[in-house]
């Protein structure tokens, strides 16, 4: 279409030429005495028109001429540019490749080449970026090598060029790449001290607080890894069940860092109600106040969540709040034993719950009924610990009788054989 459009146009402009051309009967005299040329006003606007055409085309390829310097200086610093661009690939490639040797090379003439074009005036866009850049691969490059001299090097002048405020993001790739190499140097507190230079929204990021988690957990700040291990989980950085097993971990071994009864309150409280809920938490506490002598009350008021939802536990966790609670059955009130006879008739045939069940009663000296409800246990309990305590208690309870022949066996069923 637009074609068509053209080919109109040219139509109507050769009309409108000749309409004029043909019946244009002026003409130019010129006086030049003492001579007197007589043209056509056709001719004299054809050579107007060409003389403008000569000396446009002139001008032209003057300014060509005189532009042939700079556009071969030009052309130069694109051939430098490209070439530095292309060591600045290969020096990835080599890194990514493990030819850690080369990739050092390739980032090094990449420093080379754009001294070179800052020394002849031509200096790169970005050029404290491209530089910080290079220096940085050169510094990952000599942490693969062990060559943590060199790697300090690159590093400082990585961060000096990168302190530009069009190399903002290089900068705070620099410092996580450092606190990575601390990491593995094993030295979290080099590792903490460069994740403190981020700027706040950047240390707020996926990247630097699962840095910042790993750094925790390797100088042993249990209270600052739990806090941010909540924040990742909240920024979804792991799945539900990696989130749920990383802070779970992180609240027992704050737990573990307790050593007297006033500790292990204070790091219970730390903890979120959530994680206070999670069985493997509320069980391992228990445990703890109890190897620390605390109150066992305390332990079974943390352990009360828990055992509200013992029935949606697996096997083993089941175990161990009963082995738990077992540990504080000497001060049990009636409510407690209310709760273990409710569980147990709703569901008769538990031999877990028959085991906690009888040993409640044995302990608040209702014979009868424990020795029944152990019996039950014993014949069905699958855990080794459990099953050899029924046995005791079951021996226990048959001295008290004065039955030594099913004390005997009791024992003898107790020790394995």
């Amino acid at each position: 279409m637009r074609a068509a459009l053209w080919l109109l146009i040219l139509f109507g402009v050769a009309v409108a030429g000749a309409l004029f051309a043909g019946n244009n009967q002026g003409s130019v005299t010129l006086f030049w005495p003492p001579y007197r040329i007589d043209l056509s006003l056709n001719l004299v606007l054809l050579i107007l028109v060409g003389a403008f055409l000569l000396v446009h085309t002139a001008i032209g390829a003057l300014n060509a001429l005189l532009d042939l310097p700079r556009q071969a200086l030009r052309w130069r610093t694109q051939q430098k540019e490209r070439a530095m661009h292309a060591s600045l690939l290969d020096a990835f490639s080599h890194l990514i490749a493990g030819r850690y040797i080369r990739a050092r090379k390739s980032a090094e003439a990449v420093l080379v080449q754009e001294s070179s074009l800052t020394g002849s005036g031509q200096r790169p866009a970005n050029a404290s970026q491209l530089r910080a850049i290079a220096h940085l691969l050169a510094a990952e490059t000599a942490q693969a090598l062990q060559d943590r001299a060199a790697r300090e090097d690159h590093l400082q002048r990585a961060l000096e060029q990168a302190s530009a405020r069009d190399a903002q993001e290089t900068r705070d790739g620099a410092l996580l790449r450092a606190a990575r190499w601390a990491l593995e140097d094993r030295d979290p507190e080099a590792a903490m001290k460069l994740l403190q230079g981020l700027p706040q929204g950047a240390g707020r990021r996926t990247l630097a607080l699962r840095t910042r988690l790993k750094a925790s957990r390797q100088a042993g700040a249990t209270p600052e890894a739990l806090e941010t291990a909540r924040l990742l989980a909240k920024h979804h950085a792991f799945s539900d069940v990696a989130a749920r097993s990383i802070v779970r971990g992180l609240a027992i071994d704050l737990l573990n860092g307790a050593y007297d009864i006033a500790q292990l309150q204070r790091a219970w409280v730390a903890l979120e109600p959530a994680e206070r809920q999670m069985p493997e938490v509320a069980i391992h506490a228990a445990q703890r106040l109890d190897t620390l002598r605390g109150d066992a009350r305390v332990a079974r008021d943390w352990l009360l969540p828990v055992w509200e939802e013992q029935a949606e536990l697996g096997e083993t966790l089941r175990t161990k709040l009963v082995c738990a609670l077992e540990d504080g059955l000497d001060s049990i009130d009636a409510t407690w034993l209310a709760r273990i006879e409710a569980a147990q008739k709703a569901n008769p045939r538990d031999a877990t719950l028959q085991y906690l069940a009888g040993m409640a009663c044995m302990k608040r000296q209702l014979w009868g009924k424990a020795q029944q409800l152990l019996t039950q246990a014993a014949l069905g309990l699958q855990d080794p610990v459990l099953h050899r305590n029924a046995w005791r208690a079951l021996a226990e309870l048959a001295e008290q009788r004065e039955d030594a022949p099913a004390a005997a066996q009791a024992w003898k069923r107790a020790a394995g054989e």
